[in-house]
């Protein structure tokens, strides 16, 4: 197998132009750079370890990318109860940026909501709800209300 380094960063260029589009930044693809980092570190902090490495098994090289960035499987995972939980959280991970990039809570939740629906493009139903089963009921509702229609 060869690494292919610019058919990487094509894939990559052309994936955040869409997602910046789904999340309506077009204008602005380095905030949904930073959202989409700030989502699936946010994911993968609440969700075990196991679960984490069979998400990141099924994402395409460029995705694999951004969740395992500054990665440590050593840490503890995270306890989040609810969906403002769940925000602020990601908004630690976005840090000084983070009242700019996520303004609101609603703001934030159509983010979630909208990363989700993108990520199902590469994620199958079955691991999907694997990891459905591993969030807080409120933040179950948001993600996945819509997506296994």
């Amino acid at each position: 197998m060869s690494l292919n380094f610019n058919q990487y960063a094509a894939e990559g260029n052309t994936f955040l132009k869409e997602y910046s589009k789904e999340l309506c930044l077009s204008e602005d693809p380095e905030r949904a750079g930073r959202v989409l980092s700030s989502i699936l570190h946010g994911l993968r902090s609440i969700i075990s370890v196991e679960e984490s490495l069979q998400l990141v098994a099924q994402f395409p090289m460029f995705l694999k990318a951004v969740y395992v960035n500054g990665w440590s499987i050593k840490t503890n995972k995270k306890r989040v109860k609810d969906v403002e939980g769940f925000i602020d959280l990601i908004r630690s991970f976005d840090g000084k940026t983070s009242l700019y990039d996520f303004e609101s809570d609603e703001i934030a939740e159509d983010y979630i909501y909208s990363t989700f629906l993108v990520l199902r493009r590469y994620v199958s139903s079955g691991e999907l709800d694997d990891i459905r089963g591993e969030l807080p009921k409120r933040l179950k509702g948001l993600i996945f209300n819509h997506i296994f229609i």
